[in-house]
């Protein structure tokens, strides 16, 4: 699966949170085989809990695996310091991220440690987050921890 592929899973994803009154970034847990592992959206709004990010819903949807090794991790937006640990805490060997306009994350980090990463700069994936941080932006500062 190529990465616009890997992420349009995630950009369905953002759209489900968006749509349930959450913050629209979305993220897939794709395995060596190319096969999706876990998938999930920011729930952050929908279920109270500051920790559950795309990433890591992502990641628990997975499942309990005796190794990420040669998985990757596809998200809309720059993951957070918080999710960015998740993903070298266990090995995620590569990410794909949508974009890094709206806000810049961990993924120059994550590179510099070994961790394969590609950003597409898609506008889709920038348009999205724009809307959504003029239309709510007290909602995003929140997100960010600002």
């Amino acid at each position: 699966m190529d990465p616009e592929a890997m992420l349009a899973l995630a950009v369905d994803e953002a759209r489900a949170g968006l749509a349930g009154g959450g913050i629209p970034i979305g993220a897939v847990l794709i395995g060596p085989e190319g096969d999706v592992w876990g998938r999930g959206h920011n729930r952050r709004v929908q279920d109270g809990d500051p920790s559950a990010h795309a990433e890591t819903a992502a990641f628990r949807d997975a499942g309990r695996r005796r190794s990420y090794a040669g998985s990757t991790m596809v998200t809309t937006l720059s993951p957070c310091w918080f999710c960015s640990g998740l993903v070298r805490q266990f090995g995620i060997g590569s990410v794909v991220v949508g974009e890094a306009r709206t806000f810049v994350g961990g993924h120059e980090w994550l590179a510099e440690n070994g961790v394969a990463v590609t950003l597409l700069d898609d506008q889709a994936c920038v348009a999205m987050m724009a809307a959504f941080i003029a239309d709510r932006p007290e909602l995003w500062l929140e997100d960010i921890g600002e």
